[in-house]
């Protein structure tokens, strides 16, 4: 079942944001038919969000709306996941092609972690999808200088990072936000308890 275009509002917002343009352009501009996830797809975005960025002190990326942010970026072609991709993985496996040449990564994110789950990851315990989110990413950052053929997994998670801190829970609770910069400091001893600055959340280590 596939799920409506109207539904994604947070998400869109976030898109925009992430953009630097009007909500109303990214509604406006309907996702095609092919783009629109099955509800399954929805909720599996939702909660590897939230897997990325759990609840802490704040709420976690899932519930700020970054699994419909995923969706819409993808679809929109952010960070280049509307480029040819190959038509299959370093390992040989086939991977999920759009008509354009250009690679589904919602539906490989799908296929790639029900094959962790034995056929089910939404359906497994949840320290269970812990866990195998965990050895995807293992495998998509490992040690070392990053791999000359990145994962799918790098882009996807890329973009939950952008999702979350342009949201105003990433930006303005997560990391710290000041309106008027003070005076310039060079040199900030780092507490138990630091945030980022919302100014600089692309400096923060995610691989």
């Amino acid at each position: 079942m596939a799920v409506d275009r109207r539904e994604f509002l947070s998400g869109a917002a976030l898109l925009a944001l992430a953009l630097g343009i009007p909500v109303a352009a990214v509604q406006l501009s309907d996702m095609a038919d092919a783009d629109l996830p099955t509800a399954r797809q929805r909720q599996l975005a939702r909660e590897v969000s939230q897997l990325v960025i759990p609840r802490t002190g704040t709420p976690g990326a899932g519930e700020v709306g970054v699994g419909d942010f995923l969706i819409l970026a993808l679809a929109h072609g952010l960070d280049g996941s509307r480029e040819p991709a190959s038509a299959s993985s370093p390992a040989g496996e086939p991977m999920p092609l759009r008509p354009d040449g250009s690679l589904d990564h919602l539906l490989w994110l799908e296929r790639t972690l029900d094959r962790a789950g034995g056929g089910d990851f939404l359906g497994a315990a949840p320290q269970a999808r812990a866990a195998m989110l965990a050895k995807l990413d293992a495998a998509a950052f490992p040690p070392g200088p990053p791999p000359v053929d990145p994962s799918p997994w790098a882009l996807v998670k890329g973009l939950i990072l952008t999702g979350y801190y342009t949201s105003q829970t990433g930006a303005a609770q997560e990391l710290r936000y000041e309106l008027v910069p003070g005076r310039f400091d060079n040199d900030i001893p780092l507490t138990p308890g630091y945030r980022a600055w919302s100014s600089d959340w692309t400096a923060v280590e995610f691989g």
